[in-house]
């Protein structure tokens, strides 16, 4: 019999995880597969279970989560010192599910289905040097607006799921400048920038097309750099980050590149992964192929 773990977090999220946990466990059962079941206690707790876990006589690692606990385990994985491996089956039950936008797979009954297949996929990994730390990113990499918009709208959690759309307007109104020098591909730009993502899946937040043209393993990043622009015009451009027609317009450029810097003017904060981690300035490359995932 084959012996995967799974990960579940009881509170986090939206509160599901054990009830998505019973719904699942028949599908593993009835392939003849064995699960440890952990249950994480406290925020990093999934990342030391792929960090420091005995992977031995084990054939994969499943969670019940989104972006947020996909990001755990791969850099819990990545900088294990033994730098073992398993393949990751993620089972769709988070508040945010890019990845699985990209997989087209948000039911976590097909997940399961899924990764008790046994079939494996390479996807890429963003290896992101923030200003002298190592952070691992398969979603994406922001700075600039969307990194300052999470930021109030986490101060504003009383609104709702409004406060995303009110952090948004105050962010374009206050009209902050962005300094910074971008490096793409060993070429050198300046300028004053809305917001810069490099993106690996075609999907962020809940379910916004940041990057159409993005594939999982093409060893490429696609990056979405928004000029600076007035505030209405930057108001207008919103709305068409859920349908990818963004790309069409004047003020954003869309690359798909091997490598990029940020080094702006002033030092912030970053978005990897819809997680609020890391400070400028960054390198980022792509690990090509590097994490298998169970789909």
């Amino acid at each position: 019999m084959k012996k995967m773990f799974m990960i579940v977090n009881p509170h986090g999220g939206l509160k599901k995880g054990m009830g998505i946990l019973d719904k699942i466990k028949p599908i593993y059962e009835k392939a003849n597969i064995v699960l440890t079941i952990l249950e994480t206690k406290y925020a990093g707790h999934c990342r030391e279970y792929a960090h420091s876990l005995d992977y031995t006589g084990y054939e994969g690692m499943c969670v019940i989560g989104g972006d947020g606990t996909m990001h755990e385990v791969i850099n819990g994985m990545l900088s294990r010192p033994d730098e073992r491996k398993l393949p990751i089956g993620l089972v769709t039950g988070g508040t945010g599910n890019s990845f699985m936008h990209d997989m087209d797979c948000l039911d976590p009954l097909i997940a399961a289905k899924r990764i008790v297949t046994g079939r494996k996929r390479p996807i890429d990994v963003a290896k992101v040097d923030a200003n002298g730390e190592i952070i691992y990113g398969f979603n994406i990499v922001g700075w600039g607006m969307p990194t300052d918009i999470n930021e109030k709208a986490e101060k504003m959690r009383w609104l709702g799921g409004q406060r995303y759309n009110v952090a948004s307007i105050i962010e374009v109104f206050k009209h902050k400048q962005r300094l910074a020098k971008l490096i793409i591909d060993g070429n050198t730009v300046v300028g004053d920038y809305g917001f810069i993502l490099g993106c690996n899946t075609m999907h962020t937040g809940k379910g916004m097309k940041m990057a159409p043209l993005a594939q999982l393993d093409d060893g490429l990043i696609d990056l979405i750099i928004v000029k600076k622009a007035g505030r209405l015009k930057l108001l207008s451009v919103f709305p068409k980050l859920f349908d990818g027609t963004h790309v069409g317009d004047p003020i954003v450029e869309y690359r798909q590149v091997k490598q990029f810097s940020i080094i702006p003017q002033e030092d912030n904060i970053l978005n990897i992964d819809g997680e609020m981690v890391g400070n400028t300035p960054i390198h980022v490359s792509v690990l090509s192929k590097v994490i298998d995932v169970l789909v």
